[in-house]
């Protein structure tokens, strides 16, 4: 975690100045709420630095400690992978001076292939191909691919969709890999401590830099990359479902796209004054601090819930 802040609080401001002084920022979209529009300009990928922290104090560490854990090289892997797929993403927004990058079938392509692998390594590990729900196993055998596939693709994007304000993402996805590294402790799974561990350090000190105002966004390759990450410890810990609770503000970030898309194209009207629901709290008068504060308490709070569950 230490080696981590360090890497991610050093390389930051040089990132920072950059991009300042190659002038490539973020492009506010259109449909955003109005407010946003200052926000125009302020330096983006940030995720490539803290990526790049998380895998150098990863492996650094995992090499002292464990070797070459297959579960440890796996998380860097899909971090890796991910971030990729996130920095290829931005690269065209800012290349193209726009806030459309890949498009769905070409992030999804990716997302699969390395949903693939990292099920390839799974399976070879001899993991259980069944998943935890409350206790009981729910054996699926080989659809049981079909589920990494769906649980990386499905959280890597739903973190990305949360990241619309200020800190949100930073800060609630450090709670939720510090809730996976204390599972990670009472199951004695020193690789996936060590990598979730150096997330969180990596994010803490990414959100000196982007808490409100920021000086500077993550951007797909940080959201994406922490989104499939997330995913893929909760499967190795195999306490797939408890991301649902710990990972609840995600959830319910893509759980509010989903239903103001179906209710407008079936009703005609919305649900929220806009999705996702992050922004409907911006439009009822709620500041970025006030919705961060709100969104993190209700995450740790479900995250204490979920760790009490998993370690008794």
């Amino acid at each position: 975690m230490i080696i981590s802040f360090i890497l991610t609080v050093v390389g930051l401001p040089l990132f920072i100045d950059y991009a300042h002084r190659k002038k490539q920022g973020q492009m506010i979209r259109d449909e955003g709420p109005k407010w946003h529009e200052v926000k125009s300009g302020t330096p983006t990928m940030g995720g490539l630095v803290f990526n790049i922290a998380i895998i150098i104090a990863s492996l650094v560490v995992g090499i002292l400690f464990v070797g070459f854990s297959p579960q440890l090289l796996i998380l860097v892997f899909i971090l890796f992978m991910y971030g990729v797929l996130g920095f290829w993403d931005d690269s065209i927004k800012l290349w193209k001076k726009q806030n459309e990058g890949l498009t769905a079938k070409q992030k999804l392509i990716g997302q699969i292939f390395a949903g693939v692998i990292f099920f390839a390594v799974y399976y070879q590990q001899g993991l259980p191909l069944a998943v935890n729900v409350f206790g009981y196993e729910l054996y699926l055998g080989w659809f049981y691919l079909l589920f990494v596939i769906f649980w990386l693709v499905g959280f890597s994007n739903a973190v990305n969709l949360t990241d619309g304000i200020d800190g949100l993402v930073a800060g609630q996805a450090s709670i939720a890999f510090l809730a996976y590294a204390i599972i990670a402790y009472v199951q004695h799974q020193t690789g996936v401590l060590i990598f979730c561990m150096a997330v969180v350090g990596g994010l803490l000190a990414f959100l000196i830099f982007n808490h409100k105002p920021a000086k500077i966004f993550m951007g797909d390759m940080g959201s994406l990359a922490l989104g499939g990450a997330l995913a893929g410890v909760s499967i190795l810990l195999h306490h797939e479902l408890s991301l649902l609770l710990i990972g609840i503000i995600f959830v319910c970030e893509t759980a509010s796209v989903i239903l103001q898309v179906i209710s407008f194209k079936t009703t005609g009207k919305r649900i929220f004054k806009m999705s996702p629901i992050h922004h409907h709290f911006e439009m009822c008068g709620w500041s970025e601090w006030k919705i961060d504060i709100v969104f993190w308490s209700i995450g740790a709070i479900a995250a204490i819930i979920s760790v009490v569950f998993a370690v008794l």
